[in-house]
């Protein structure tokens, strides 16, 4: 029962350090496609929502996707999808699309905005370094335990 408490917090703490990698490699991304990418016209080909979450007693999470469709400066047809783009944007519509290069499918027609993005970012990276506090100081409370009950056993 002992290895139990220390092998689901550690598995958790690893969980929470590949979010929080994957989440600064995204904000990475995006950011440095808004810095250093270039620009083309993009028409929404689709639009659709999704939602998830319970119903009831627990709260519904309603998020808007786009497909888009650009030619890259080299002449390519290039679609992607994204999330969380404004409702404003309906099938048919043209929108200004940035994209790297030597990744034309990673393209964002989201506006830049780096304030929001940091602070966006800050706050999950607050909450998963709760999760890996909270896991940590688990362990040793529970390291704490086992050696003083194991002090007492004959």
């Amino acid at each position: 029962m002992e290895p139990l408490f220390y092998a689901v917090p550690c598995l958790m703490i690893a969980g929470f350090g590949f979010a929080a990698y994957l989440l600064l490699r995204r904000a990475r991304r995006i950011s440095r496609t808004w810095k250093h990418g270039l620009t083309a016209e993009a028409r929404c080909l689709r639009m659709y929502t999704t939602t998830s979450g319970g119903g009831g007693d627990t709260s519904v999470r309603t998020a808007v996707h786009h497909v888009y469709e650009f030619t890259t400066r080299d002449g390519r047809t290039q679609r992607f999808e994204e999330e969380g783009g404004p409702g404003t944007v309906l099938e048919g519509d043209y929108v200004t699309v940035r994209y790297l290069a030597e990744q034309p499918h990673r393209a964002t027609a989201l506006p830049p905005a780096r304030g929001r993005l940091a602070v966006g970012t800050g706050f999950a990276l607050t909450f998963l370094g709760v999760g890996i506090a909270f896991c940590s100081v688990f362990i040793v409370v529970a390291h704490m335990m086992f050696s003083e009950a194991g002090d007492l056993m004959p």
